[in-house]
């Protein structure tokens, strides 16, 4: 079955069509969750969540632009949701705000490693960081999504960005003293 007639019968509801697409996509899904989840199990949730969010909505997707995209953004938002009420953002004064430089040398750095550190970053951190370094929204539109001010968007990825640094830096010290 096409992608075009599994969308148009899950806009009828059918089951089993809602449990193909499920399938199909639960684990790119997954994935997106976890980016923006606390741990394993609270993006599990989320997955259920924004598929039930999906098959709801489904109606609404007009067959323009991307299918996957639109199934991504539906996740984002809806694991954002639950962290717009709970968690206050740390805001920094724009004027001393200063985003340290944060190359990464993917040979001493592995991506196993950076990825852990990403997702162990605090909620707020990590969710601006995932949403404007690996997913590449502005900072206008992650603030309209966490529903926050630019420039608090700006001094969260900002001070993800330092914990990152300092952690790959910290890392790379211990390597350097433990091979002496």
């Amino acid at each position: 079955m096409s992608l075009k007639q599994l969308i148009h019968n899950c806009k009828k509801q059918d089951i089993k069509a809602q449990e193909q697409l499920y399938r199909l996509y639960a684990n790119k899904l997954f994935a997106v969750c976890l980016k923006y989840s606390s741990n394993y199990q609270q993006a599990e949730d989320n997955l259920q969540d924004g598929f039930m969010t999906i098959f709801e909505k489904i109606k609404q997707y007009q067959d323009k632009g991307s299918f996957e995209g639109w199934m991504k953004r539906i996740m984002i938002n809806t694991t954002l949701q639950k962290y717009r009420k709970q968690t206050v953002f740390e805001i920094f004064s724009e004027e001393n705000l200063k985003e340290p430089a944060l190359e990464i040398d993917e040979d001493t750095v592995p991506m196993d490693y950076l990825l852990e550190i990403i997702q162990e970053l605090p909620d707020r951190y990590r969710q601006v960081f995932n949403l404007y370094a690996l997913d590449g929204f502005s900072h206008k539109e992650i603030a309209e999504m966490l529903q926050i001010t630019t420039g608090t968007s700006k001094s969260n990825l900002a001070r993800a960005r330092m914990i990152l640094k300092e952690r790959i830096e910290a890392n790379q010290v211990t390597k350097a003293v433990s091979s002496l």
